[in-house]
């Protein structure tokens, strides 16, 4: 499982011309579901996510969490992530899950990063999105679970 964490000052994500969530300060979670993920992955990188320090405190510091700053998240799944390049030009995509497994880890992720206080939300599964970021340093983590 693959996560890369981008601080925003705001995030906006489209399907079909039309806006299906929008946050202002807070984090996009691109998320990449490869095969043996489970709950137990989510619960741990959700947990680490939750607590991420990596918002500037009053000198300027990367002490706070989204969580500190009552910030929200927008998770979007990216099976891109797990591509392999080593070889060719073409990635290949054969470390993705499943969609019949990956969809539904996608939306225990959400749950999980709920339970720990953050307001979260989602793109659409499967779907061709537009993501707008407004990424904010910028601050940019690849996390690997």
């Amino acid at each position: 499982m693959r996560a890369v964490i981008q601080r925003v000052s705001s995030c906006e994500v489209v399907v079909a011309e039309k806006s299906i969530t929008r946050i202002d300060q807070g984090l996009i979670v691109l998320l990449g579901i490869e095969i043996g993920d489970d709950q137990q992955k989510v619960d741990i990188l959700a947990k680490k996510i939750a607590n991420l320090r990596i918002f500037c405190d009053v000198q300027e510091k990367m002490n706070l969490s989204v969580k500190d700053i009552q910030g929200k998240a927008i998770i979007v799944s990216q099976f891109t992530l797990m591509a392999d390049t080593r070889k060719g030009n073409r990635p290949s995509f054969i470390r993705a899950a499943d969609p019949k497994i990956a969809s539904p880890l996608v939306d225990y992720f959400v749950n999980a990063l709920q339970s720990h206080g953050v307001e979260t939300s989602s793109g659409e599964f499967g779907a061709h999105m537009l993501v707008k970021i407004h990424n904010d340093g910028p601050v940019t983590i690849l996390l690997e679970v």
